[in-house]
Formats: C-alpha cells, sequence, structure tokens
C-alpha cells in the first residue's frame, strides 16, 4: 500500500511543481501585455485571466492537497519517517512551497483586480524560487541526510546565483532587440 501512495505523492507532485511553475509564466505575459496598446492589452488580459483559474483551480491547487494527502498517509503508514532529521528538513522546505503557492494565488487575485505589483524581471526571479525549493526537496529525499543538506544549500545558493545571472543576460540580450 505504502508504494501505491508513494507513486501517487510523486505524480502529484509533478503536475504541482508543473502547475507552479506555468502560473508564474503566465504572469509574466499577463504583466507584460499591460504594455500593450488596447484593445490588445484588454483581449490579452482576459484571456491570461481565464486561463490562470483554470490552472490554478483544476491543477495546481488540487495537486497541491492531493500531494499534502498522500504525504500525510505515508507519514501515517510509516511513523519511523518522523524519527529521520531529513524529513524535518523536508517538511520545512514543503511549508516554504506551500507559502509559494499561496503567495501566487495572490498575485493572480492581485492581476485579475488590475493590480500589477511585481515588474517581469520580479516575476521571473519569482519562479526560479520554486526551482530551487525543488532542488532542496529532492535533494534531500534523494540523500536522506540532514546533514548533506547544509552541502546542498551551498549548492542552491551557486544555483541561485547562476539563475539570477541568466535572467540578467536574458534581460540585457531582450533589451537589445
Amino acid at each position: 500500500m505504502y508504494n501505491y501512495i508513494l507513486s501517487i505523492h510523486i505524480i502529484f507532485v509533478v503536475c504541482w511543481m508543473a502547475g507552479l511553475f506555468y502560473i508564474v509564466r503566465l504572469f509574466i505575459y499577463h504583466r507584460e501585455a499591460q504594455d500593450k496598446p488596447e484593445p490588445a492589452r484588454t483581449i490579452l488580459s482576459d484571456q491570461f485571466e481565464i486561463i490562470e483559474k483554470k490552472l490554478w483551480w483544476i491543477i495546481a491547487t488540487p495537486s497541491m492537497y492531493f500531494v499534502i494527502g498522500a504525504g500525510a498517509t505515508m507519514l501515517h503508514l510509516n511513523p519511523g519517517l518522523w524519527k529521520m532529521p531529513w524529513l524535518h528538513v523536508k517538511l520545512t522546505f514543503v511549508v516554504g512551497l506551500i507559502v509559494y503557492h499561496f503567495i501566487c494565488q495572490k498575485i493572480m487575485k492581485q492581476m485579475a483586480g488590475g493590480v500589477f505589483k511585481w515588474t517581469s524581471i520580479q516575476l521571473r526571479l519569482w519562479n526560479e524560487l520554486a526551482t530551487i525549493i525543488l532542488f532542496a526537496i529532492v535533494f534531500l529525499v534523494v540523500l536522506k541526510s540532514a546533514l548533506n543538506w547544509i552541502f546542498g544549500v551551498i549548492g542552491i545558493i551557486l544555483f541561485s546565483l547562476i539563475i539570477m545571472s541568466a535572467v540578467k543576460l536574458y534581460k540585457y540580450f531582450r533589451g537589445k532587440q
């Protein structure tokens, strides 16, 4: 039974992460649509709002709840996991991902209300945060070591610096076109 629940957990982690990655990409396009002249701005904004809502309420949010439910079920079926220090670190990152999820929901609601507080570059950087959290969680689960996560965090910081540099380079080259 445990392996079936684990399979469900992994499948919905993939769905949830896909939803989180794509929603922020939609936010970037939605934000950039605000620079278009009318009527394109309104047409694009209306379309982005429809797509964002469907992605959010049909894929991302239900997937998050399946991930949490399957994870809780695995912990119930194998309570010995609670004794493993790496799990506590992983759950901290999972809580961070849940907070990230609800911040994305807030951004979506603001944009639907015509409030665009984030620039497209800020949204691009925000999008990378989910990638960094995913890296941390996967390394913790695979390595199953609370000590190795320290090296993982150093790697994540270096990875983050590389991503931020890549975003800045992208912005530079995009500005030249």
